[in-house]
């Protein structure tokens, strides 16, 4: 459905340096998916969500949408955003406050080349606005409705032209945390029952990782790596993609050899031996760094079975309601692990971890995202 190649968006800023928003970035979306661009301010992820939607002229690469190019560096092609057909939601939704809500989800057909008659306008609004769970306050004052009805109001009037693409750039940034996370069902449902083809922007990675069918990590203008949602939280090929979704420990070890019995390495790590997993190959004694998320290390008041069990020292807990969040000494080294509400240890004893070896995974600071041949 998109297919976005090379992608390349320079410019200079206020001191006449050069940005390099965008380099090098590839992808590709099938249609009736959800893709998200995830990373941090000044990654690259709004360029490119404003390249695919003809807001900026990138300096290279090629964008194609159904098999039409819209944009070729090349060739010399580039489709005015208002001939793309795509639809797009900022986080500003851009209410209209003088119309109501028909009004407002009606106005792109009003103002189309194409002359919709007024009963087309209003099966087709109406469609959308029933889509939107919003049918029942088509007379309402837009204004007047809440943060999370004039986002889905914002839907609406993206959707009425029924555009082959759906652009939304942080969506759900001004919202309260309750209801952002109410609209991240609500944006799920609709995507998977309306079939849309979205490209999502955001920096909160638990919205991505809730919403999306694959996820591109960008970190200075560069995508990281692209994957699943749970590929990427799971298995992160590098540093930055492991810090930046979600909460981890590192760990420097040396590898000691290969595990055989568990498809991985032996390890000597900064809290001692340990079994690893790892999608790369190692040599004895090379260098590695060690991830391992806080619900992957279990805590015991008693030695348990098993492997990767290691003596820690309880420094610090939070309780978080649904878990506890602990800190845990093993000499210099501290821990963050994750456990239910009922394990009683306090500050200053002395407990054992257990480190699942499937979760302890080896990460790699040189690997970057290439797009397949």
């Amino acid at each position: 459905m998109l297919n976005v190649n090379a992608l390349y968006t320079e410019y200079p800023n206020d001191k006449g340096e050069i940005v390099k928003a965008a380099q090098d970035v590839s992808f590709v979306v099938p249609e009736g998916k959800l893709f998200t661009l995830l990373g941090p301010s000044g990654c690259g992820k709004t360029t490119t969500l404003r390249s695919i939607a003809g807001l900026e002229r990138p300096n290279a690469g090629d964008i194609t949408v159904g098999g039409v190019t819209v944009y070729s560096a090349g060739r010399g092609i580039f489709v005015a955003p208002n001939k793309r057909n795509f639809g797009m939601v900022f986080q500003s939704y851009a209410i209209w406050p003088h119309m109501n809500v028909f009004k407002n989800a009606a106005f792109p057909l009003e103002v189309s080349r194409n002359k919709f008659s007024k009963a087309q306008i209003e099966e087709k609004v109406m469609r959308v606005l029933t889509a939107v769970g919003l049918d029942h306050v088509a007379d309402r004052e837009a204004t007047k409705m809440s943060g999370g009805q004039q986002q889905r109001l914002a839907l609406a009037r993206a959707l009425v032209l029924e555009p082959k693409l759906l652009l939304l750039d942080e969506p759900l940034s001004n919202l309260d945390a309750k209801l952002r996370e109410r609209m991240r069902f609500e944006l799920k449902r609709m995507q998977r029952e309306l079939g849309l083809t979205t490209i999502y922007v955001t920096h909160d990675q638990s919205e991505a990782l809730a919403l999306s069918h694959e996820i591109a990590v960008m970190n200075a203008g560069r995508i990281v790596q692209i994957g699943s949602p749970r590929e990427i939280y799971e298995r992160p090929r590098n540093k930055f993609v492991a810090d930046f979704v979600g909460l981890t420990n590192f760990l420097d070890a040396t590898v000691d050899g290969p595990d055989e019995a568990k498809n991985g390495y032996r390890v000597n790590s900064s809290i001692g031996a340990l079994s690893v997993s790892s999608l790369d190959p190692y040599a004895k004694g090379d260098s590695a760094l060690i991830s391992v998320r806080p619900e992957d290390i279990e805590l015991f008041e008693r030695r348990p079975d098993g492997i990767n069990v290691i003596e820690a020292r309880v420094d610090l807990k939070v309780f978080l309601g649904e878990y506890l969040d602990y800190q845990v000494m093993i000499g210099e080294q501290r821990l963050l692990a994750r456990c239910h509400p009922s394990f009683k240890a306090s500050v200053g004893d002395t407990i054992y971890v257990r480190l699942n070896p499937e979760k302890c995974i080896t990460i790699q600071d040189n690997i970057t995202y290439r797009k397949a041949a």
